[in-house]
């Protein structure tokens, strides 16, 4: 067991939007089809208004938005019930399954962070809003172009997804961490923060690569500068609003982040 309290034991990521898949799209093309095929449309903005939420908890926020709700109610004549719920979830799984992999690819950046992170003698945690069913191609795809964490915990493995700092624990416990203020949650939500916040560690917010501006590296990169700004702004102003500790634009910045933190350490800082 780790037992230095002046350096970072643990860095605990999120997947899509954070470590993999720049923009966060996979969840967001898996329950768009999900309700355009339920005879319900839903926009990009009500997709993605709940993201980082255990996936059956996100179906219920979109169906609790007062317009989705209407929208139901017309299209079926009656308010959505439970029994509804469960079955969007259970329909939902295959649609996840189809898009995880078309979004695997890892963040650029992100390699050269993790060997930050092995340099400084932490480990790498992780945790998802996917079920354990769902990720198994994403964790082979991740593997298969150097990233394997050495823990992940995903919502099914849990009772209470985010913003419960339940799945955090899970890994603390499973990579013997011994001190939580040597932890980092590092996450492109407003509930990932919050898990983190609750979990009583460092938390660094990411604008860019998640869900908040919600476009792939290459559509990111042909915006053009004044557009980009205007994203950015609106990103950062959410993620800070957050409570985040940190606030940078992918994982690509994280290790002067992490300098900061053992710096803060040294000098008796807490979280």
């Amino acid at each position: 067991m780790t037992t230095s309290n002046t350096r970072i034991q643990a860095v605990v990521f999120d997947w899509a939007g954070t470590t993999v898949d720049f923009g966060s799209r996979a969840p967001i093309l898996a329950f768009m089809a999900l309700f355009a095929d339920n005879k319900v449309a839903i926009s990009i903005e009500e997709a993605r208004a709940p993201m980082g939420l255990e996936k059956r908890d996100h179906i219920a926020a979109v169906l609790n938005m007062p317009r989705v709700a209407e929208a139901w109610k017309a299209v079926y004549g009656t308010a959505f019930t439970t029994q509804d719920i469960d079955r969007l979830y259970q329909d939902f799984i295959p649609y996840q399954l189809k898009s995880i992999p078309l979004c695997s690819a890892l963040i650029p950046g992100a390699t050269e962070t993790f060997q930050n992170i092995r340099e400084r003698g932490a480990k790498i945690g992780s945790n998802t809003g996917y079920a354990s069913m769902m990720i198994g191609q994403l964790v082979k795809d991740a593997a298969e172009q150097g990233y394997q964490p050495d823990c992940i915990i995903t919502a099914s493995d849990v009772k209470h997804g985010r913003p419960y700092p339940e799945m955090l624990w899970k890994n603390l416990i499973e990579l013997d961490v011994s001190d939580i203020k040597g932890v980092v949650k590092v996450d492109d939500t407003v509930v990932g923060i919050e898990e983190g916040l609750n979990g009583g560690c460092w938390t660094v917010a990411l604008a860019i690569s998640g869900n908040e501006v919600g476009l792939s590296f290459e559509e990111w990169q042909q915006l053009p500068q004044a557009e980009q700004k205007v994203l950015k702004d609106k990103a950062y102003a959410k993620m800070n609003a957050s409570g985040a500790h940190y606030v940078i634009d992918s994982i690509a910045d994280l290790p002067a982040v992490l300098d900061d933190i053992e710096k803060r350490l040294q000098i008796g800082e807490k979280p």
